[in-house]
């Protein structure tokens, strides 16, 4: 850490004096209570960008699977398409941004129903989005965009009082040099996180202040080589986001779905009942890539029906959903991500109200219905039961709900109140209203919307 952030960093040790505290141990770090807000934001967008944003091409990961991996389609493309002089590093002055526009994407952000935002300051190749002056020469300030593209992420998220920011970072690099002396050194010594990983994510809370630090990539090393607690144990005493700040558990080896603010257990996790740990489902819409492809067909992208079942699902067990995006290098958001986003918003501004500031019911799913999932909101006892195929026979049975003839009410929201009748053996068949195509609150997942029942 450089001498005016350790400076900084005990200013602010100094002023948390007389404030409960956290130890660098892993019982003191997950006693902390998740904030609030977290929980009832319930959805985020997820951004992958950076310099294999340039090539486009298979994965994210392409720099490891052409030169790491030598994987056959990634070698061939090279080779038919580049001078055999060419290296990774010479994408970097391609990712250009030349079309971002922090302002519009905030829009698109908003539009979305989205909450909070995570924006991948630096994935496994190690560019920075941010001058990192730990990154020397491999950052969007020295080369490529020539900006800070986080502060500019940032800057525009803060004048948007409902979006929160995040920022992923990853903690190892494929081929930093440094790294790879530790890995070879069986992660006894730990040249690499003390003068990178380490000062990075120091200089990321102080400068940009985010609600959300998204650890990735631990590279097969344990968090004592991270000091992933001792700098937990900073981040919940003494930086300027202690109070508010959300961190998953992706912190080294062994930490996943088990230490950490929220679990994310895996890419693309959803198990389908309730947990009893707060739980982020991180997934992607293009099914095969975090990163933008140039030769994605239309069938590797998921369908706005599919994503609000992830959405409805997820919510309904507990989670929270974290749904990608990548932007191309220009800065661009593609139509089809542009499109996904707003369609996700037109669903929500109906249904958000069985999304937003919801907890997980005492059942998830519906035994008797399929594809039903029950949402809660105990501060005003409403039972939500969302419905994601509309059924054909006129009506719906709920065999969950415990329900008093006079006294439970059921409306489809964005229409209103609808007729039920007790089931048996027990709960509700509900009258569905006949709507033409127009006149359907929305066009697809329906909520009803259940008071007066338990």
């Amino acid at each position: 850490m450089g001498t005016l952030t350790g400076v900084f960093v005990l200013f602010l040790t100094l002023l948390g004096v007389g404030r409960a505290r956290y130890e660098p141990n892993w019982d003191s770090i997950d006693s902390r209570p998740l904030p609030e807000w977290f929980d009832q934001a319930k959805f985020g967008i997820f951004i992958h960008w950076g310099v294999f944003s340039v090539p486009s091409f298979g994965s994210e990961w392409f720099w490891w699977y052409w030169q790491g991996k030598n994987m056959t389609p990634y070698v061939d493309f090279m080779q038919k398409n580049y001078p055999p002089e060419f290296k990774y590093q010479d994408f970097a002055p391609q990712f250009t941004a030349e079309f971002f526009d922090a302002k519009q994407w905030t829009e698109i952000f908003a539009s979305s129903g989205a909450k909070y935002i995570v924006l991948t300051t630096k994935h496994h190749e190690g560019f920075t989005l941010w001058g990192s002056k730990n990154s020397w020469n491999w950052n969007s300030v020295d080369v490529g965009p020539k900006r800070d593209l986080v502060d500019e992420v940032a800057s525009a998220l803060r004048a948007h009082s409902d979006l929160r920011l995040g920022l992923y970072h990853s903690l190892f690099e494929w081929f930093n040099p440094l790294f790879r002396q530790d890995a070879a050194n069986v992660f006894t010594t730990n040249y690499f996180p003390t003068t990178k990983t380490l000062p990075e994510l120091y200089e990321l809370v102080l400068k940009y202040k985010p609600e959300v630090v998204w650890s990735d990539g631990n590279g097969n090393a344990p968090d004592k080589y991270w000091n992933s607690t001792g700098f937990l144990a900073w981040l919940y005493n003494d930086s300027p986001v202690r109070d508010t700040v959300v961190t998953n558990d992706r912190w080294g080896t062994g930490c996943i779905c088990t230490h950490g603010g929220y679990y994310t257990c895996t890419d693309r996790y959803q198990p389908g009942h309730l947990l009893k740990h707060k739980w982020e489902n991180c997934m992607t819409i293009d099914t095969k890539s975090w990163g933008y492809r140039r030769n994605a067909p239309l069938s590797d992208y998921l369908t706005i029906e599919q994503l609000v079942a992830t959405l409805v699902e997820t919510v309904s067990c507990g989670g929270n959903l974290l749904m990608n995006i990548g932007p191309t290098h220009d800065g661009r958001i593609v139509p089809i991500f542009e499109e996904r986003l707003r369609q996700m918003g037109q669903w929500l501004k109906v249904n958000g109200g069985a999304i937003y500031n919801t907890t997980a019911w005492r059942a998830q799913k519906d035994n008797a219905t399929a594809n039903l999932w029950y949402t809660f909101r105990p501060q005003e006892k409403t039972i939500f039961a969302i419905l994601l195929e509309w059924p054909d026979q006129g009506s719906v049975t709920l065999s969950e709900p415990v329900v008093t003839q006079g006294v439970t009410q059921v409306e489809l929201v964005g229409h209103g109140s609808l007729q039920w009748e007790p089931a048996k053996p027990s709960g509700l068949n509900v009258l569905l209203p006949q709507l033409s195509f127009r006149q359907m609150p929305c066009q697809w997942a329906w909520t009803l919307k259940l008071t007066g029942a338990s």
